[in-house]
Formats: C-alpha cells, sequence, structure tokens
C-alpha cells in the first residue's frame, strides 16, 4: 500500500522500492495516485482502493487501473466508457463485513455481481473487505466476525458458479496474527514502513507466543537550524506568548512547522534531537518555524542537523512517541509530512 504519499514516505520512491523488493502491485487510494505512477512508468497492477468520482472512470480505465466497485451507479458508466475506448476494467468488490465504510452488504453482493456480468467489458478480477478492529484490541473477537462473514460472501459466490481470481481482506495486523486472512493477496500497510500497526498488535502477538516480526521505522525526518540567539530570562517565546523563559535561554529557530505536518498540538510538548541530545520546543509550532532551547547542547551552531524522528546518537524520537504527545496514531504523524519535504533515499 503506498496510498496516502506511501504513508508521508513518498510514493514515487516507496513503489520503486517495493517492486524491487518483491511486490506485485501497488494500492493507492485515489485516481491521482494511480495517474501519476502511470505517467512515471510503472506498468505494474495499480489498485485504487478509494473512491473514484463519476467523472474520473474514464481516467482510471485510459491508465489501466483496477477499481474497487461497490455501488450500482457507476456500472453502466464505466461499461459505456469501456466500449467507447476498446477497453476492458478490472474490478475488485468491496463487501461490507462489519466497519461501515466502504462496501456493499452481503444481501446486495449477486445482485451487484450480475448487474456487472451483463457487461463483457467489465471483469470482476477480485473481492475484498477491511477489517474494522484488529488494531485497537487485544480481543480478536469482532475481527474474526469479519472474517467469518467475509468467508460467508465467498462461499455465496462459489455456490453460485461466481469465479473470483483475488481475495483479499488482510492488512498489516491481520498479516502478522492470523495467516487464515492471506488468501490471494495481502495489502501490506504501515508494517511496510516498520512501524506496528499499534501497541495492541504487538501484544497480541506476545499472547500467541509468537515471536513478533522485527520492524524497525525507515524514515528520519531532520531540518538544520536557521538561527540561533540569546534570549534573556523572563522573555515570551513565539505566538501567543505560551512559553516564558526562567533562565536565560540559547534558542535555536529551526525551519519546520505545521505546514511541513509537524502538528501544531506538539506546541511545548515535544523535543528534537541535536547533537544527540534532547532540545525541549518552546512556544506554539508555527506555519514554517518551531524553536528549541539548546541552552544544555555544548556547540549547537547554523545549520546544525537536528531529527525530528529518527535516532542520532543513542536516543531516537519516533513517531509513536510523537503521536502519544497528542493522543493520535504514528499513522497521522508520518503520512502528514508534506509532500514538499525531499524524501532522500539512503
Amino acid at each position: 500500500m503506498v496510498k496516502a504519499n506511501a504513508y508521508g514516505h513518498g510514493i514515487l520512491e516507496v513503489s520503486k522500492i517495493a517492486l524491487r523488493a518483491g511486490a506485485d502491485w501497488l494500492g493507492v487510494n485515489s485516481l491521482e495516485e494511480g495517474i501519476i505512477l502511470r505517467k512515471k512508468g510503472f506498468d505494474c497492477p495499480i489498485l485504487i482502493v478509494g473512491y473514484i468520482p463519476l467523472d474520473g472512470l474514464k481516467g482510471a480505465v485510459i491508465h489501466d487501473l483496477r477499481l474497487i466497485v461497490y455501488n450500482f451507479e457507476p456500472v453502466d458508466r464505466l461499461a459505456r466508457i469501456c466500449r467507447l475506448l476498446q477497453k476492458k476494467a478490472l474490478l475488485h468488490l468491496k463487501v461490507e463485513t462489519g466497519t461501515y465504510r466502504q462496501g456493499i452488504r452481503e444481501e446486495d453482493v449477486l445482485t451487484l455481481i450480475r448487474k456487472v456480468q451483463e457487461f463483457p467489458e467489465l471483469v470482476i478480477e477480485g473481492v475484498s473487505s477491511h477489517f474494522a478492529n484488529i488494531e485497537d484490541t487485544t480481543d480478536h473477537t469482532y475481527a474474526k466476525f469479519q472474517l467469518e462473514s467475509f468467508q460467508r460472501v465467498l462461499q455465496i459466490l462459489k455456490d453460485n458458479n461466481v469465479e473470483v481470481p483475488i481475495k483479499h481482506i488482510s492488512c498489516t495486523a491481520s498479516a502478522i496474527l492470523f495467516p487464515e486472512t492471506y488468501f490471494d493477496m495481502v495489502r501490506t500497510g504501515i508494517g511496510m514502513y516498520g512501524l506496528w500497526p499499534s501497541k495492541e498488535t504487538y501484544l497480541s502477538c506476545l499472547s500467541q507466543k509468537r515471536k513478533p516480526v522485527f520492524l524497525k521505522p525507515v524514515l528520519s525526518w531532520k531540518a538544520k537550524i536557521a538561527q540561533i540567539k540569546k534570549v534573556p530570562r523572563g522573555a515570551f517565546i513565539g505566538y501567543g506568548c505560551t512559553y516564558r523563559t526562567t533562565r536565560e535561554t540559547l534558542l535555536a529557530v529551526l525551519s519546520v512547522g505545521y505546514y511541513d505536518g509537524y502538528d501544531r498540538s506538539l506546541s511545548n510538548l515535544s523535543y528534537v534531537l541535536i547533537r544527540g541530545m534532547r532540545a525541549p520546543l518552546r512556544g506554539r509550532v508555527a506555519m514554517n518555524f518551531i524553536m528549541v532551547d539548546v541552552t544544555d547542547i555544548p556547540g549547537a551552531k547554523l545549520e546544525d542537523e537536528v531529527v525530528l524522528i529518527g535516532e542520532d546518537g543513542e536516543d531516537v524520537i519516533s513517531a509513536d512517541e510523537l503521536a502519544s504527545l497528542v493522543g493520535t496514531i504514528n499513522y497521522e504523524i508520518v503520512t502528514r509530512i508534506n509532500p514538499h519535504v525531499a524524501r532522500i533515499i539512503v
């Protein structure tokens, strides 16, 4: 899965690495992401898992992108587009098993399939679903309920002589915990980037008396010191005067802010690493700048490397740590890194 700019890691960079490492398909969220990959020469199967507006269906067919289908409305239009372009559309039926997001109800599955089968230009290549509560708990009763629902739909298809080559439901957490969810394809997401889906997933792995897979985050996010200045005791730092110094302070200004994806909620809470030492953030995160206290970091100077996420010396600041500070998940921390920030492959 390379949707959302490869979870913030860079869709083009990660796609090249993933395919070189043996991935067969790439999964994206939007038509735009799929077209970006096609225009850059990626000729592997690409599955769009998000919504495609009706006026975007032609672009999907032109660029040979697989489509997730769960509505009746696109079927006729897709067939007309395919006849016009003299091409086929490869469809993956999304089944509702209990997430109540995208997906068609079990009782409507055959009706939609029969509708698609009216048109020789449309091919049902896959059937899929998605787990709702496999990462947030160590009790996997609901995940097993969803798996049973998915298997029931597969049996319905089999009983009605509907051949679907590719069945897929597995995400990172289910891939780690439940091999029975693999079917024909696994949609590996957050784990591919070296991040655990959750602490609960890790604990579930231990509770099954299984050795956890080794995951090491592949992303480091870095900046440079843009200015160093002495600030007197009692001075207010940044917008809103939310921090006041209690001593003469050596302050480092960093050219990164919430526009770049550094969450504003980290104001006065987080740290960065400079020369292997922690420098606390002082004041609010601004659009393009943050300020940190380097009073206790000997030798800190202009253009020193600053680690926002990653290792420096013996210390590390993880996406999970930043997520815990603001009450979110590691997914959000990394996916919000602005695409304009350069991704450098090491």
